[in-house]
């Protein structure tokens, strides 16, 4: 063989070396990128997600939230819980949330008009109204009509809110005027009252009466049935962890979440 021959037959040795070199190597690399912490564990729910949530939802979802924290290990959950319309206020505004829980499709109306959920809504449970009186009914209160006695103390939620839209709706049909001694920024709040001896009766959620347990009663009325309110649930779109965010609300709409809402006094969807 000519030493020219030898030449050439090496070349082409180093050269098969050097491909076989560069194919393992992007190999390895693809290897590598597969293992990657992205791509492990795809979606799994992680850091702090901040829930935006109607009062009335307080004590239901803090349940959930500890659920939520148990089923996902290094997950927080943080609530801002208030009036609707103040959370709304708050999202618009520009406050950090990932998750907007409202009492009513009109409160989150103001969140989507302004281009900051980031789908539309999904209505997730309905609520709906009675009097809380004090524990005993001492005041023998069995309809809207009779809030409207001489010398009882009425407390009402603030017409912006949806407790408030909701029981001005029920007044109307009951063709009843209550004049309140206050107004309440939200359900809590105007519950607060009674729970306080600061008023005698109030008109709120059964859910809040229920999770007041023997602190007021309860009265039912037919004129709820006109004031049922929608509560509808969304991902913000400048949400800050949007994977959580949204496990969060599909824990929410399971079976499982309906059954602690239900269990709280809420009405399936």
């Amino acid at each position: 063989m000519t030493r020219s021959a030898r030449a050439t037959r090496r070349a082409l040795r180093a050269a098969g070396v050097g491909a076989a070199a560069l194919l393992a190597l992007s190999a390895c690399s693809a290897s590598g990128s597969s293992d990657s912490p992205a791509h492990a564990a795809p979606g799994k729910p992680s850091g702090e997600v901040t829930v935006f949530a109607a009062a009335s939802l307080k004590e239901s979802f803090t349940t959930l939230g500890r659920k939520f924290e148990e089923r996902y290990p290094g997950t927080k959950v943080t609530f801002s819980f208030g009036g609707s319309d103040s959370l709304a206020a708050g999202i618009t505004g520009g406050a950090p949330a990932d998750v907007f829980a409202a009492a009513s499709p009109k409160t989150m109306k103001i969140v989507t008009d302004r281009g900051n959920a980031a789908g539309a809504p999904a209505t997730f449970v309905r609520n709906r109204l009675e009097i809380a009186t004090l524990p005993g009914n001492p005041d023998k209160v069995a309809s809207l009509k009779d809030l409207t006695r001489s010398g009882l103390k009425v407390v009402l939620c603030d017409s912006t809110v949806p407790c408030g839209a909701a029981a001005q709706k029920a007044l109307d049909a009951a063709h009843v005027e209550v004049t309140p001694v206050s107004y309440e920024q939200d359900v809590k709040s105007a519950l607060n009252k009674v729970v306080l001896k600061e008023a005698d009766a109030s008109v709120v959620y059964r859910t809040d009466v229920k999770a007041a347990g023997g602190k007021v009663e309860g009265v039912e009325f037919p004129q709820s049935a006109e004031a049922v309110n929608d509560y509808p649930i969304a991902l913000l779109k400048n949400a800050r962890n949007a994977e959580t965010a949204k496990a969060f609300i599909a824990l929410v709409r399971s079976a499982e979440g309906r059954e602690v809402l239900t269990g709280a006094g809420f009405l399936q969807p």
